[in-house]
C-alpha cells in the first residue's frame, strides 16, 4: 500500500536528481502540517557523481572495503560520521585485535604497524597497537590507493529504483548532499544504510518489529591511561607485552582492587591492556540494554560510561601502591558497540556453520575467533560474565560472499558487524580481523560489479578472488 510518505519521498528524490545545486531554505514560514509533525518543505540536493562505490563507514571493514575497491580500478567515495578513519580501532580506542593471522590487508596493516613501531605482541593473530597510529597509517593508505574520503559525514537517507539502491544523501559541514553510484557498501557497523534503504535486519535477539528493551549484547567505552610504573603491574595488566596468557588472572585481580576501592564495576572482567611504555588501554564498564540506534538511550550510556571509568580510576588511585599516579589520558569519542542491525543477505550465517565447520566456494573469512556473548544484563554478568551460546565445540568456519550481498535490495553490499547472521555467529565473526576481510571482499567484489556494469549478485567469486590476488594483496 502506498503511504503519504512514500509519495513524499519519491518527490524528494526527483528533486534531488534533477537539482544541480544546493537551495538554502532561510527565512520561510513554517508550513503548516498536523500536531507534533513537522513537514519539511522539499528542496533540491546539490547531486554527485563521481564514483563508482560508494562506502559508508570508514572503520575496519570500510576502510578496507574503500582500498580493496580503489586497487581494483573503481573510483571511490568513503563517507564516516567521525573525525578520523578506522571506527572502534581509533575512535572507539579499541587498541587490540582479534582473528587477524589472515592473508591480504590483514597482514598488510599488521606489517606497516611493525614498521612504525605501533604494535605490541609476536602473534599475528592477536595483538596490541597505537590507535593515533592506526589513524596515520589508514589516512596514508586510503591517499595512497586514491580513495576519496569524506569524514564528519552521515549517511541520513538511501533511495531506490524499484529493487536497486540509486542514491544515498548525507549530512556534514556542506550541507545536505544527494550521493549516486552504482554499487554501494554498509560498513557502518549498525547497518545505518541497509535500513535505510528498507531491507530487513534483525538486532540482538530481536526481530525488526521489537522496540522494547533491547536484547543485546552491552556497550563498553574504552579509555587510554598514564601510569607511573608499568613494571610493577604485571598482574593486573592482560596484555604485558603482548602476552594475553594472563587475561583471566589479571582481571579477576584488578576486580579485587576495584571492589577494594569501593565501587562493585559494571564489567565482570574489567581489563587493561599495554600499549606502550606507561600507556595502557582501560576497559572497565558495561552498559546493558541499549539501542544503538536510540539517541538518547546512547548519550546516557556514553555519560554513565564515562564517569564509571572516572570513578573507578579515581578510587584506585587513592588506594596507592602500584595505583599512585594512575590517569586518564582520554576517553573514546565512540562507546564501542557489540551489536547494531545485521542486514539480511542472499546466506544468513547462522549457528550451526559454527558447529558444522562449514565451507564455502565463495569464501571470503575463515573465522578463528569462538563465540563470545558478553552477558545483556547486570545481575547475567554477575553469574556468569561471557557465554558461548551453546557452541559446545567451536570450529574455524567460512563467510561466504553471499552473506555480503543485500538480499531484498540490489546494488547494496555490507562489511563487517552488519552483514547477514543470526546472534550467535555474529558472536563470533564480529572482532576486526574478520571485518578487514569481508571489507576486503566486498570491495573487491564491488569494483569489479561496477566497472563491468553488473550487480554484485551477477559476480562470479572467482572473478572476484582472481582481482583480490592480484591487484589488492601487496603483502
Amino acid at each position: 500500500m502506498q503511504t503519504s510518505s512514500d509519495v513524499s519521498r519519491r518527490k524528494f528524490i526527483h528533486a534531488a536528481l534533477a537539482g544541480s545545486m544546493t537551495v538554502p531554505l532561510l527565512g520561510q514560514e513554517i508550513p503548516k502540517g498536523a500536531k507534533g509533525v513537522f513537514g519539511e518543505p522539499p528542496r533540491d540536493l546539490k547531486l554527485i557523481e563521481d564514483a563508482d562505490v560508494i562506502v559508508c563507514g570508514a572503520g575496519p571493514a570500510g576502510v578496507s572495503a574503500a582500498i580493496a575497491a580503489a586497487r581494483s580500478g573503481a573510483k571511490v567515495r568513503l563517507f564516516d560520521v567521525h573525525g578520523c578513519l578506522g571506527g572502534v580501532w581509533t575512535a572507539g580506542l579499541l587498541t587490540w585485535i582479534f582473528d587477524f593471522d589472515k592473508p591480504g590487508l590483514t597482514k598488510e596493516i599488521r606489517s606497516k604497524l611493525d614498521e612504525r613501531g605501533a604494535r605490541r605482541g609476536t602473534s599475528p593473530k592477536v595483538f596490541v597497537y597505537e590507535p593515533d597510529e592506526m589513524k596515520l597509517l589508514l589516512e596514508d593508505m586510503c591517499t595512497e590507493a586514491g580513495v576519496k574520503f569524506r569524514l564528519q559525514t552521515r549517511v541520513v537517507a538511501a533511495y531506490r529504483d524499484g529493487r536497486r539502491l540509486t542514491t544515498i544523501v548525507t549530512e556534514s559541514a556542506s550541507g545536505r548532499e544527494a550521493w549516486r553510484a552504482p554499487v554501494f557498501i554498509d560498513a557502518t557497523g549498525d547497518g545505518v544504510l541497509g535500513a535505510l534503504a528498507g531491507c530487513d535486519w534483525e538486532l540482538g535477539q530481536m526481530g525488526k518489529e521489537e522496540s522494547s528493551r533491547c536484547l543485546c549484547q552491552p556497550l563498553t567505552m574504552n579509555a587510554i591511561a598514564a601510569v607511573k610504573d608499568i613494571t610493577k603491574m604485571r598482574d593486573y595488566v592482560s596484555f604485558y607485552e603482548g602476552d594475553l596468557n594472563w587475561h583471566v588472572k589479571a582481571t579477576e585481580n584488578l576486580k579485587a582492587d576495584i571492589r577494594k576501592a569501593g565501587i562493585d564495576p559494571s564489567y565482570g572482567m574489567p581489563t587493561i591492556f599495554h600499549i606502550r611504555d606507561n600507556i595502557v588501554l582501560l576497559m572497565l564498564n558495561h552498559e546493558y540494554g541499549i539501542r544503538p540506534d536510540d539517541a538518547d538511550a546512547m548519550t546516557a550510556a556514553t555519560v554513565r560510561a564515562r564517569k564509571e571509568i572516572f570513578g573507578i580510576s579515581r578510587s584506585l588511585r587513592k588506594l596507592g601502591g602500584v595505583w599512585d599516579g594512575l590517569q586518564v589520558v582520554a576517553t573514546a569519542e565512540q562507546i564501542g558497540v557489540r551489536d547494531g542491525k545485521r542486514i539480511k543477505g542472499r546466506y544468513v550465517v547462522k549457528k550451526d556453520d559454527l558447529m558444522s565447520a562449514a565451507r564455502h566456494e565463495d569464501a571470503v573469512a575463515r573465522v578463528t575467533f569462538g563465540v563470545d556473548i558478553h552477558a545483556k544484563t547486570k545481575e547475567e554478568n554477575d553469574k556468569l560474565t561471557i557465554e558461548r551460546g551453546g557452541v559446545t565445540k567451536f570450529t574455524p568456519y567460512d563467510i561466504p560472499l553471499r552473506a555480503l550481498i543485500a538480499n531484498d535490495v540490489d546494488g547494496l553490499m555490507m562489511a563487517g558487524r552488519c552483514i547477514s547472521g543470526d546472534f550467535i555467529a555474529h558472536a563470533s565473526y564480529r572482532v576486526t580481523g574478520n571485518a578487514v576481510a569481508m571489507g576486503e571482499a566486498a570491495g573487491a567484489a564491488g569494483a569489479v560489479a561496477a566497472t563491468s556494469k553488473r550487480l554484485p549478485h551477477e559476480v562470479e567469486w572467482k572473478e572476484v578472488a582472481e582481482v583480490l590476488e592480484k591487484k589488492v594483496r601487496k603483502a
